[in-house]
């Protein structure tokens, strides 16, 4: 046999073999169809772009907000909490608190969190006060920390951490307390639950007496339980205390006064000032209608006003004793010299001025004593505008008291150069002018300190003070004889005499404005004294508003006020008597006597 040459097995082995028989190329178009250049590339570009986006977005969340979602993720597992600092107190000169913060548990939720069923969820918002839709709503506010109530008393917080609810936490905060309630309301003020002064002394003194917050990081597991500390944790620093001037057991006894006499002459309002002559310090300062500091509900806008210092009314016959005393410093009348009064009235620019009740010639002393609003004129008529514009600006009538203290009144006090004839007339006895009843109290401090104005203060001061002179001492001494007359039998407030203590004052009652015209039935009644006469350590300030009960003069009104506040006063203060009390008791005893009978 013959074998077959090399040439024939390499051009055997060149040839292609046979393609099997079940693969027909041709007869499938997808494997038989040339696919385009642009397909590919479009294919390559989109896997490029898919790269290329993922690639920023890592580079976005990396390092352009990397800030953003570092904070994301430790908000999941970790938490700053604030700490607290404690409100500085507020006390009163003897060192009774005031206003005061205490601990109190505020509930917070991780709604993300929240675990509850049905009766839990309406056992819950029961004890929050809310209805369980409020809660439903509250709990989509933010889904990793919502509030639901701040400063709950310790039995409810008890009694939500009994339910042991999944997501509800509590945390330790301070809620102010106010011993003295509303007796110190305006003088004291409130706070926000943020611990902010809103009013009175918490707003004035707010830097004073709020501390330096601390703070304390830390990580937590899913159920917001704490694991441990992270970062140096810093300390809260307390705010300082405020020592206020007020004397509690004045004020109490002021508010008390002042509640029962607007309570039983049916009347809108009223209020009581009262100051040390010897320190300028402010020993009470109270407002009937009040409010409850803590309570939200009683603080409504006219519970708020602390008419003492933020309302103005025109003055009436308290002005009288400025009047008398610019009138003697200058020389032109002296107590005994005689002013005719009669028929009981003065016509100027043909407008006419009239007495309550016509009296005839009557001494300077006399004129103050009966409040003659003619005799008054006349000695004012002598002098010109400007004398005594410049008196009542150098006692304080026209800009706001030298006080630290929100919503201070300045009151009115035109410029002399405008005040017609009629005008500086009126004014001499209180009309065509205002003030507000703390620049009143004030003011009549030069009567009780021999003549100068004493600078005032809501903070406890360490002993007397200077003040601005005004009047000669002789010349005030003068004013307050005439002021205990007025205050006496044979004036116009009798009723302001006080057990034990010899006292001098003068009323006032006058219309109030009511769409620009006086009113006829609308009243202002007050009283301004001080007492001791002889050595005077405190003046009061009266002032009830509106009186609607058959009477609404300052003497029936506001003197006995006075005479109850000046009494208790007095006695807390140390201040010894200067009367012998029991000629005094039945003196009062026998006119009360002969009041009843004469009815």
């Amino acid at each position: 046999m013959k074998l077959p040459g090399r040439d024939a097995l390499r051009g055997r082995a060149a040839a292609p073999e046979p393609a099997p028989q079940g693969a027909k190329y041709a007869s499938s178009p997808l494997l038989a169809a040339k696919t385009p250049i642009w397909r590919s590339r479009f294919l390559v570009l989109g896997v490029g772009l898919t790269f290329g986006l993922l690639i920023g977005r890592a580079v976005y969340i990396q390092v352009v907000n990397q800030d953003f979602f570092q904070q994301q993720g430790e908000s999941r597992y970790q938490r700053t909490f604030a700490l607290q600092a404690s409100r500085g107190r507020i006390t009163d000169r003897t060192g009774q608190v005031l206003a005061a913060s205490v601990p109190a548990q505020s509930i917070w939720v991780i709604p993300k969190d929240f675990n509850a069923s049905p009766a839990e969820r309406q056992t819950l918002a029961k004890l929050l006060g809310m209805a369980p839709a409020d809660l439903n709503n509250r709990l989509k506010e933010n889904p990793n920390f919502v509030w639901l109530r701040r400063l709950v008393d310790d039995s409810v917080a008890a009694q939500i951490k009994a339910l042991a609810l999944k997501g509800v936490h509590q945390q330790r905060e301070y809620r102010r307390e106010y011993p003295e309630g509303e007796a110190a309301a305006h003088v004291v003020g409130f706070t926000n639950v943020e611990q902010r002064g809103q009013e009175g002394i918490e707003l004035a003194f707010q830097k004073d007496l709020d501390g330096r917050n601390g703070s304390r990081s830390v990580v937590r597991d899913r159920l917001g339980n704490v694991i441990e500390d992270i970062g140096e944790r810093v300390e809260p620093a307390d705010g300082h205390d405020i020592a206020l001037s007020i004397d509690a057991r004045v004020q109490f006894v002021a508010y008390q006064q002042v509640r029962d006499a607007v309570i039983r002459h049916k009347a809108k309002a009223g209020s009581a000032v009262v100051l040390d002559t010897q320190t300028g310090e402010v020993l009470a300062l109270a407002n009937y209608p009040s409010y409850t500091p803590g309570d939200r509900l009683t603080r409504t806008g006219a519970n708020l006003r602390n008419r003492a210092l933020t309302d103005t009314f025109e003055p009436g016959s308290t002005m009288k004793p400025f009047i008398t005393a610019l009138a003697m410093q200058s020389g032109r009348v002296n107590p005994s010299t005689i002013i005719q009064t009669a028929p009981g009235s003065i016509t100027i620019t043909g407008s006419t001025i009239r007495d309550s009740h016509p009296h005839g010639a009557l001494t300077v002393q006399q004129v103050l004593q009966k409040s003659s609003n003619v005799g008054t004129v006349k000695m004012a008529m002598q002098m010109q505008p400007r004398e005594m514009w410049d008196l009542y600006h150098a006692v304080g009538f026209g800009q706001k008291p030298p006080l630290v203290f929100p919503g201070l009144a300045s009151g009115k006090l035109r410029a002399y150069k405008t005040w017609r004839p009629i005008e500086q007339a009126t004014m001499s006895y209180g009309y065509g002018l205002s003030t507000s009843l703390f620049q009143l109290a004030r003011a009549y401090s030069v009567f009780a300190r021999d003549g100068d104005l004493v600078p005032v203060s809501l903070v406890r001061q360490p002993g007397p003070v200077a003040g601005e002179p005004v009047f000669r001492p002789e010349v005030v001494r003068e004013v307050r004889t005439m002021l205990q007359m007025a205050a006496g039998e044979g004036g116009t407030a009798p009723k302001a005499q006080a057990v034990g203590y010899s006292v001098g004052g003068k009323t006032g009652t006058a219309r109030k404005q009511d769409g620009g015209r006086y009113a006829s039935n609308k009243y202002r009644a007050w009283f301004v004294g001080m007492a001791p006469v002889q050595a005077p350590r405190i003046v009061v300030a009266v002032m009830v508003d509106e009186p609607d009960n058959g009477t609404y003069y300052g003497g029936e009104v506001a003197a006995p006020v006075f005479s109850q506040v000046v009494q208790q006063t007095l006695r807390v203060m140390g201040v010894p008597p200067d009367l012998e009390i029991k000629p005094q008791i039945i003196a009062r005893a026998q006119a009360a006597k002969a009041e009843q009978e004469s009815f």
